[in-house]
């Protein structure tokens, strides 16, 4: 199961954590693993585009961590829309995706 974890600090996103697999197949094929990973990066890409020094990001299999170091507008619309991305494919997926 994907473990989806939000940090907040006075109502602002300062970190994500998502751990684990999915389970829905085997690696390769695992769909939900893989739309996970790439709402996640994507996102994750066009948040450095707008500031290389508001976001943190460390990836390796298994587990993807974004820190938030300075919450900006821009920042926190691409923050919700990728929380918002990932809870309607929770959404789908109950049994393999999970905000905790």
């Amino acid at each position: 199961m994907i473990k989806i974890k939000v940090e907040k600090q006075n109502d602002q996103i300062k970190k994500v954590t998502i751990k684990g697999h999915s389970g829905y197949a085997r690696m390769g094929h695992d769909i939900v693993c893989s739309s996970v990973s790439s709402i996640v990066i994507t996102s994750v890409n066009a948040m450095l585009r707008f500031s290389n020094e508001s976001v943190k990001a460390h990836h390796v299999e298994g587990l993807i961590e974004v820190e938030i170091l300075k919450n900006t507008n821009e920042i926190d619309i691409l923050l919700e829309n990728m929380l918002d991305l990932l809870k309607d494919l929770t959404d789908d997926y109950k049994k393999y995706i999970k905000f905790e």
